[in-house]
């Protein structure tokens, strides 16, 4: 087909010969605070689902990709900055398009995982009646819209299994850390204890996991004691060996 036949094609193409079908991101947003893996919930203004809990989310624009769609309705939920948000780590998780998960009309999400530390207060955008950080823990059988509850179960395991083989616990911490602050991400995200030892030896092991920065924190431990060393993320991208939670070494012993 030459430019002239394709421009004569498009020039008499009909979208609406077609069923209409819309695309929404929603985001499964993570972070740590008092020692507790939080979600961001919003609780929604509007119907459908008016009152219920669900994820920030919303239509993707024309003018947009996926990845500006979810960052945009992040920063909105969030008021985070373009300083700040650049710092948050965000990945496509999947996609959802069961014919009936919305009354509205045929949508599906592409939804998205997205992590980083020390993220506010959320601020609830026009369309949402509340918007709040609630434990993982506490989420309970609370039900949420749409068909959020599986996105958010995969959203955890997502996270969960990345920590494994990839070093992206580090994106949950400031940009200088101790072992013991790594240590306490994985702990909180698997919601496991960790042997401190072993832990250390295993993370200092992984070629480009972690570097030294050659400087130490300005006191010790709570019961006295040394200074930790002050470590930042390497250039690994991938870890080897793994680090595998608790239940995932018994199964391969």
């Amino acid at each position: 087909m030459n430019v002239l036949d394709e421009q004569e094609f498009l020039a008499g193409y009909d979208p609406s010969a077609y069923p209409a079908v819309a695309v929404t991101t929603d985001v499964v947003a993570l972070t740590i605070r008092e020692g507790a893996l939080h979600l961001l919930l919003v609780r929604r203004g509007q119907p459908p689902y008016a009152g219920h809990w669900a994820l920030p989310g919303g239509f993707v624009q024309p003018d947009e990709d996926l990845a500006t769609g979810a960052r945009r309705e992040l920063a909105e939920e969030t008021g985070l900055g373009d300083e700040r948000m650049r710092r948050v780590h965000l990945e496509q998780l999947g996609s959802y398009g069961d014919p009936g998960r919305d009354p509205r009309m045929r949508i599906v999400s592409i939804a998205h995982l997205a992590f980083a530390p020390d993220l506010p207060d959320p601020v609830a955008a026009s369309d949402a009646a509340e918007a709040a950080w609630l434990p993982v823990d506490a989420l309970g059988n609370r039900q949420l819209a749409f068909d959020h509850a599986r996105i958010v179960d995969e959203g955890l395991e997502r996270a969960r299994a990345k920590l494994e083989y990839t070093p992206l616990a580090t994106r949950f911490l400031d940009a200088e850390f101790t072992i013991s602050e790594l240590r306490g991400v994985y702990e909180t995200v698997w919601g496991h204890p960790l042997h401190a030892g072993n832990f250390h030896r295993k993370v200092l092991s992984v070629p480009g996991f972690v570097e030294s920065t050659g400087a130490t924190t300005e006191r010790g431990g709570a019961r006295g004691g040394p200074r930790a060393k002050l470590y930042r993320a390497g250039d690994a991208r991938l870890l080897h060996p793994a680090l595998l939670r608790p239940a995932r070494e018994e199964e391969i012993r």
